[in-house]
């Protein structure tokens, strides 16, 4: 749901308010919030319902009445997941957190049960030469490599259909022709493929170049094809269509290292303290985007460029690029080890 923030509330708000939000969204629930977007707590017509019989005053605020302690979801969950949660617990709406309980939206039993259809460009990086599989890509590419009874890319498809996206762009390059030969223009999935011919690498980035200029006017996600993962697409376009002024998105994973030895901290020559085997944590590139179609617009012909450098070129510009961080399965299928991986965890995820 797009406008959760207009049945965002306060919980010093009055009941009266909550009344009126409740009664202009026509969803039967508003969502009580702090000032940065904590999650707080719900309120729906049941709970007023309830307060009238109770005689509460409507002057009263809303923290009287609200569930504290309401059922949510990460956003990153699948459809399956939020479902199975919805179905379980009867409810027809379950708002959406980050991992630091921050609300980022609402998803409801209606939307989920009426899928939606997307006409934004799907755009499928599978033109490298996967030299790090050798010898497993000698006679096929990265990409259709099987994991299960399916290629890797067959399954990123199949994920995307999933969530409504149905407008696909693959750009090809190694052993293009096994790529074309099997999916085709993409009617046996009930989709349109279109294909982007690299006569030379260009990079992760820079076969945007070479899309059609007549794409619809909608942001492009755009992902690496060497990626099993079970990121939610739709919550995905979401968070980056809500963004204030966002012209990109990153997906990101943490990463956490420890250091295999007791760290020392000085001053000079005096230690202040030792910290044995510290745990550090960052964000890495999960190699999944979102872009506005402008910056497609404005890339030069098959000007060589991978994806951090184009992200870079922005933040310099003083764009403005968000971070979706993804907490589901991901794995980054880059070296052999990580094959190995992916075929023993194949089938309990996908």
């Amino acid at each position: 749901m797009k406008n959760w923030r207009e049945i965002c509330l306060n919980k010093t708000d009055s009941i009266q308010k909550a009344i009126e939000i409740i009664d202009q969204g026509s969803l039967q629930i508003a969502l009580v919030i702090t000032e940065d977007n904590q999650l707080l707590g719900t309120i729906t017509d049941g709970d007023i319902r309830r307060a009238l019989l109770k005689h509460i005053s409507l002057n009263d605020s809303v923290s009287k009445i609200m569930n504290a302690n309401p059922i949510s979801i990460t956003i990153n969950e699948d459809k399956n997941k939020i479902l199975s949660v919805m179905e379980k617990n009867k409810l027809l709406h379950i708002p959406l957190i980050d991992d630091n309980n921050m609300l980022v939206g609402l998803e409801t039993l209606q939307q989920l049960i009426q899928k939606k259809q997307y006409d934004n460009p799907v755009f499928l990086m599978a033109g490298g030469f996967g030299s790090r599989l050798r010898p497993m890509t000698e006679d096929t590419p990265k990409p259709m490599l099987r994991l299960g009874n399916q290629p890797i890319l067959e399954n990123i498809i199949k994920s995307f259909i999933e969530y409504g996206f149905k407008n696909f762009y693959i750009s090809v390059h190694y052993l293009a022709e096994k790529i074309i030969n099997y999916f085709g223009d993409g009617s046996a999935w009930g989709i349109k493929i279109n294909y982007i011919h690299e006569n030379k690498p260009l990079g992760t980035a820079g076969a945007l170049s070479l899309l059609p200029k007549d794409l619809p006017n909608l942001p492009i996600i755009m992902m690496n094809s060497d990626i099993l993962t079970k990121v939610n697409f739709e919550h995905l376009l979401n968070f980056h269509e809500e963004a204030s002024n966002n012209c990109a998105t990153m997906c990101v994973r943490r990463y956490d290292f420890q250091v295999p030895y007791g760290v020392v901290e000085a001053n000079a020559d005096t230690i202040i303290s030792i910290k044995e085997k510290p745990i550090h944590n960052f964000f890495v590139n999960a190699g999944i985007y979102v872009l506005q179609p402008e910056i497609v617009q404005d890339f030069q012909l098959e000007q060589y460029c991978d994806m951090p450098a184009l992200l870079n070129t922005l933040i310099d510009k003083e764009k403005t690029v968000s971070m979706f961080p993804i907490h589901e399965y991901w794995l980054d299928i880059g070296q052999s080890e990580d094959f190995c991986k992916a075929e023993k965890e194949y089938l309990n995820y996908f």
